[in-house]
């Protein structure tokens, strides 16, 4: 199993983009600005999308992706659909502010009702994914707790070598350490979305700042490769500079665009 970063940005400049990861070849990760820098024909093999939350930085490629590939996805005169695995209230929130015919087509019932070409799936917090693969293995992903402003997701995908874990957007979160601990990890895909001198709009927010990422750090058993993600463009030397300077016992790097994680 292979994790490609397509987006790790908190907004847009120029190569910067917003979150998304292709597992494999058929599954997204969130809908970032990032699912933009697929080739067609990479877009048309993605039948699974999962969304951590409802924000526009994690969902803005969903409506294109689906305009996009129709044509692609007609096999045998069968239109096959792309299903979105998300809490309730998101996939509500997709329905109501962009699937709505007025902002973008409601391609949950185009090109028609019984042939959409979008799928919507819900999902639950502890809830456990078995991913069909084309050849080999299911891809097991858990359904994680985010404690964000809306409501929201981390994923997880079990691995040969551990576990992957990205956590979405959150802010501090018990509940996410207290499942963490049952297993090992072998990467931590984390968000720290400003530095600490904007530490207050982080805490209303629902994002992480340096000393508070530092906080949750401290409930990791061992060091652990820890990947910072959702910064702002032009600041994560900073923010990375102030959160090495507070933990010293995890490898902290940035996350990139181009990335891969075999796992």
């Amino acid at each position: 199993m292979m994790v490609r970063v397509l987006g790790c940005s908190g907004s847009i400049a120029a190569r910067c983009y917003t979150t998304a990861f292709l597992v494999d070849d058929d599954i997204l990760i969130d809908a970032g600005s990032g699912v933009g820098e697929l080739r067609l024909d990479e877009l048309a093999r993605i039948d699974h999308v999962f969304i951590s939350h409802s924000h526009l930085d994690h969902v803005l490629s969903l409506p294109l992706l689906a305009d996009s590939v129709i044509r692609l996805r007609m096999r045998g005169g069968q239109l096959h659909p792309i299903t979105v695995h998300a809490l309730p209230a998101t996939l509500k929130a997709l329905k109501d502010h962009i699937f709505n015919g007025v902002l973008w087509p409601d391609f949950t019932r185009l090109p028609t009702a019984d042939q959409p070409v979008i799928r919507l799936q819900p999902i639950e917090i502890g809830q456990v994914i078995d991913v069909p693969a084309r050849s080999g293995p299911a891809r097991r992903i858990h359904v994680l707790p985010a404690a964000h402003t809306v409501p929201a997701t981390g994923y997880a995908l079990a691995g040969a070598k551990g576990w992957w874990v990205f956590t979405g957007d959150t802010g501090p979160n018990p509940e996410l350490w207290r499942i963490l601990a049952k297993q090992k990890i072998a990467h931590l895909v984390i968000e720290t979305a400003f530095g600490d001198d904007e530490r207050h709009l982080a805490a209303i927010s629902g994002h992480l700042a340096p000393a508070s990422l530092a906080s949750e750090l401290t409930h990791l058993e061992g060091s652990v490769n820890v990947h910072i993600t959702h910064t702002k463009p032009g600041e994560m030397a900073a923010v990375l500079a102030q959160i090495r300077a507070i933990d010293t016992r995890h490898r902290i790097e940035p996350l990139r665009v181009g990335q891969l994680f075999g796992l």
